[in-house]
């Protein structure tokens, strides 16, 4: 049972749970995940990939997709996934992977790598809140938004 307290003042109302250790953004794929952590590894250097479970012969899933995966993103940590069960449901650019990228050169090489075949909701550019921003969605639907530290 999670253990929790509970913080009262005027300005606020705040719940605070103890008992978790980390979180972590979830990846859901249908057979694409290898694919897209290799595309992530090519277009982030920073990008690692910690720990590989696949399916087997007789598990669930195709055998050689990914059971798990556990991927790390500039110290972000991401959980990444074949589910062997078809949903009505994909990922939605409203959840996206926010990126603060460390030069112009990174920022543009990321969105021509992670726009291929996806989807450009806004076009690299000086949008008043960052001087240098972009969002796309990749081939795979994942939702990423690139700023210029």
């Amino acid at each position: 049972m999670a253990r929790y307290a509970v913080s009262k003042r005027a300005d606020r109302f705040r719940l605070e749970f103890r008992a978790v250790k980390r979180a972590s953004t979830h990846l859901m794929f249908t057979g694409d995940a290898s694919a897209a952590l290799e595309l992530y590894a090519a277009t982030f250097p920073q990008f690692t990939v910690t720990s590989m479970q696949r399916y087997g012969p007789g598990e669930p899933g195709t055998e050689g997709s990914v059971k798990l995966a556990e991927a790390s993103l500039g110290g972000h940590s991401l959980v990444v996934i074949d589910s062997p069960v078809r949903h009505a449901f994909t990922f939605t650019p409203s959840t996206s992977l926010f990126v603060h990228c460390e030069s112009a050169a990174e920022l543009d090489a990321a969105f021509a790598a992670l726009s291929a075949g996806g989807q450009i909701f806004m076009a690299i550019d000086n949008y008043g809140f960052s001087r240098r921003f972009g969002w796309c969605a990749d081939r795979f639907g994942v939702s990423w938004q690139l700023n210029l530290e």
